[in-house]
């Protein structure tokens, strides 16, 4: 017996007949703003890949680039597969349950697109550690409170993933 279960809010549900994999909100909401904090984090990584001055930092900041371009593949795969929008309800309080993420602001990217030199690496590092720290948030809440066993194991790794290159960013910026 298939179980479908409807997310409120979140797109259109599959044809009747057709069997759903069990997800909630919860799942839904993690796959939709990790894309979305994907692609703002790549902002960051871009430049970095090409500008930053310390090789650890481009390392870092490849690695993610790759894991990025994977986990969002698998993200927007189980989206459509769930009939779901890749991108978030852009109405006000539609997430009001899922914590106050900050979000890179255009501000942001140009203040690090002027930024030069050492300088330039410092300012990556700190806009990166917010963004890293928040996606971490968001993978944690979808490791315990998701209903995708799949879903929930990709938001185990990414907090992994994530929390290990915080450290990794926290050792740079703590160097004169």
């Amino acid at each position: 017996m298939a179980v479908l279960l409807l997310v409120s809010g979140c797109g259109s549900q599959p044809e009747a007949g057709t069997p759903s994999p069990a997800f909630n909100d919860t799942d839904v909401m993690f796959l939709q703003m990790a894309l979305a904090q994907i692609a703002e984090g790549d902002q960051v990584a871009a430049l970095a890949e090409q500008r930053a001055t310390d090789p650890r930092l481009r390392t870092l900041v490849t690695e993610l680039r790759t894991q990025w371009r994977d986990e969002s593949a698998t993200m927007r795969r189980r989206l459509l597969d769930w009939g779901q929008p890749a991108e978030p309800d852009p109405s006000a309080g539609a997430h009001a349950g899922h914590g106050d993420v900050h979000s890179l602001r255009p501000a942001d990217i140009a203040e690090l697109g002027a930024a030069q030199g050492r300088t330039f690496d410092r300012t990556a590092v700190t806009m990166l550690l917010g963004h890293l720290g928040n996606c971490g948030e968001t993978a944690r809440m979808e490791s315990a409170g998701g209903a995708d066993p799949e879903i929930r194991a990709l938001g185990s790794n990414v907090a992994g993933r994530r929390q290990a290159q915080v450290q990794t960013l926290l050792k740079m910026a703590a160097e004169p």
